[in-house]
């Protein structure tokens, strides 16, 4: 007995409710392939939003500066370290803080400066082209400074706008200076958007009285794919003096919720396809009950109950197949125009929503991989053929005499 031939012909007997049948696993599969590639999309963008945006791949910080901020606690012979990161091929910058009152003529804000190295920063963090209003930081204005997108706010201030810097220098006297605003951010992180003031690091310099060592040195993989974890070690051993973190150490809870992402997505998959099963299970049942008479014939002309089985197998891997192929098609392509035009999550998200203190897009991109793509097929295999057992069951078991006389 040729079961592919049979199954196929099966297939096409009832063409309305194979139709009903496979369009409603095609649904549900394109809808699943849509939402793997949003839960991708947010992981690529959350990790992007972390590393490129603000922190880095891997910092190295004094020991204790983490938990105390102190203006003199700072990693000295700094340029020797950057030498020895750029042999390696790893993109490093350094950065100095410190913490003091930014005012207006009308009001004041608690404020955290940050001195950049203009040119290394550029090739480790991508803050430059996150500026929602005006321009980044430029050696031809070193008193231009640009702003958190909060504290913009907070301070009534826009660009052009003089603000006026009290706080207290290394040297133990009064730091104050005059600065215009040059830009204005996108919202980054919680901590940047309500208090952070860049600048350079030369104006930085001067402001705080600090000719020499930076608080911090971030670090890019020189690989996207290289080990974060196995990089780390080898950064501690170059410098075992200072304290070396990754992203993920210093951001455990964004770090947690992006390592389950994954986990959430196969509960949504496995939820939705629930659903779906009891569809196919429904399906296959009224099919196996129309044609007891049919099953009965066979079993009398001595068809194995196993072929039945295979049987019933067969139409329905050929209805997934199916369904398959117009879920890939219909989930590729709607996957890939939000991978380029986005989601605008504005509305719901109110302009932007904190996570552990990262700032999300409200624009939500899309992400394709191969497993986004396969995946959610994958499942829906399963699940049709899991729902079928009991219907080839069924069939294949009946009683001969019973089936031909069933009405």
């Amino acid at each position: 007995m040729n079961i592919l031939k049979l199954s196929l012909r099966n297939t096409s007997r009832n063409k309305q409710r194979a139709a009903v049948t496979i369009l409603s696993m095609a649904f549900a599969c394109s809808m699943m392939i849509l939402f793997s590639s949003m839960m991708a999309g947010m992981v690529v963008g959350s990790e992007r939003q972390v590393v490129e945006m603000n922190m880095g791949d891997i910092q190295i910080h004094p020991h204790g500066y983490l938990d105390d901020p102190d203006i003199y606690n700072r990693i000295h012979h700094s340029q020797a370290i950057l030498t020895q990161l750029q042999n390696m091929g790893i993109n490093a910058s350094p950065r100095l803080y410190a913490f003091g009152l930014m005012a207006t003529h009308a009001t004041s804000s608690g404020a955290s400066l940050r001195g950049i190295d203009l040119h290394r920063e550029k090739r480790v963090t991508k803050l430059y082209q996150h500026v929602a209003k005006g321009s980044w930081l430029d050696e031809a204005k070193p008193k231009a400074v640009v702003l958190g997108k909060k504290m913009a706010a907070t301070l009534g201030v826009d660009i052009g706008d003089e603000l006026i810097f009290i706080g207290q220098s290394a040297d133990g006297f009064m730091a104050n200076d005059i600065f215009t605003v040059g830009g204005i951010l996108k919202s980054v992180s919680d901590g940047i958007d309500r208090s952070g003031v860049f600048m350079l690091m030369p104006t930085f310099r001067t402001l705080m009285a600090i000719p020499e060592g930076v608080h911090e040195i971030i670090l890019r993989k020189p690989n996207p794919h290289s080990d974060l974890s196995r990089l780390t070690e080898q950064i501690k051993q170059l410098v075992p003096q200072y304290e070396v973190k990754n992203w993920k150490q210093l951001m455990p809870v964004v770090a947690r919720m992006l390592e389950t992402a994954d986990a959430q997505t196969m509960i949504m998959l496995t939820i939705t396809y629930i659903a779906v099963a009891s569809i196919i299970l429904n399906a296959m049942l009224m099919t196996v009950f129309e044609r007891m008479h049919e099953f009965g014939i066979m079993k009398a002309i001595g068809v194995r109950p196993w072929q039945i089985v295979q049987m019933i197998f067969a139409e329905t891997i050929i209805q997934a197949l199916i369904a398959s192929a117009i879920a890939l098609m219909l989930g590729w392509w709607v996957s890939d125009y939000f991978a380029v035009h986005g989601i605008d999550m504005s509305i719901i998200m109110d302009g932007s929503v904190s996570i552990g203190g990262l700032a999300f897009d409200p624009v939500w991109y899309t992400y394709i991989t191969q497993g986004v793509l396969l995946t959610p097929i994958a499942f829906l295999i399963i699940i049709a053929l899991l729902a079928v057992v009991y219907p080839a069951w069924k069939a294949a078991w009946v009683n001969p005499i019973d089936a031909i006389h069933y009405q």
